[in-house]
Formats: structure tokens, C-alpha cells, sequence
């Protein structure tokens, strides 16, 4: 099996465990979308090597895997940005949440005092 056969084939399993995690419902379609693109452009890319030669001409590198090795540093650098926003929002939830509770608490405590 030839070299690009082999990377077709990588991808296609990828975009099959992707929808995979979709339906088991371990990953969420919000996250889907950005995995199956990902793995479309790759597959575009490797059918259409040409396009990547030119792309590669764009961005001034010297061969065609340097241009893909690139993008995949700038994919996983948006990607770690994303989720660290989130972390931050969840973070901030769970803050506000556990202050929330604190203070119902507190209350119904106050309330089971003066109840007896």
C-alpha cells in the first residue's frame, strides 16, 4: 500500500471514530464540527497535493509536509486557547456556584435556629 493510500485511510478511520465519540456521546457536536473539518482539509490536501504545493509556494515553505506540520501547530495552539477559555468560564461557574451554595446553606441553618 502506497504512502498516500496509507494516509487516506488514516483520515477516513479518523472521521469514523469522530462520529463514533458523537454518537456514544463522549464528545459533543459542539467539539465534532472542528474534528471533522480538520480531518476534511487534511483529506482534501492529500487527494489534492497540488493544492498543498501551492500553499506551500504561499507561505514561503520549503517542501509540502513542512506547510502541513505547520498547520497542525497553529490547529493545536487555537485549540488550547479555546479550551482555556472555557476552563476559565467553568472555573468562574463552579466559583460563583460554590458561593451560591454556601450561602443557602447558611441560610437554611439560620432559618432550622430560629425554628427551634
Amino acid at each position: 500500500m502506497l504512502p498516500r493510500q496509507k494516509l487516506v485511510m488514516i483520515i477516513v478511520c479518523i472521521f469514523i471514530f469522530i462520529i463514533d465519540l458523537v454518537r456514544r456521546r463522549k464528545l459533543r457536536e459542539e467539539y465534532s464540527w472542528l474534528w471533522l473539518l480538520t480531518s476534511a482539509s487534511m483529506f482534501i490536501l492529500v487527494i489534492k497535493y497540488n493544492w498543498l504545493g501551492i500553499v506551500s509556494n504561499i507561505i514561503g515553505a520549503a517542501i509540502p509536509t513542512t506547510t502541513l506540520f505547520i498547520g497542525s501547530l497553529i490547529f493545536l495552539m487555537i485549540l488550547s486557547v479555546q479550551f482555556s477559555v472555557r476552563i476559565s468560564r467553568l472555573t468562574e461557574q463552579v466559583k460563583n456556584l460554590v458561593q451560591e451554595n454556601a450561602l443557602l446553606r447558611d441560610g437554611l441553618e439560620e432559618l432550622k435556629k430560629h425554628k427551634v
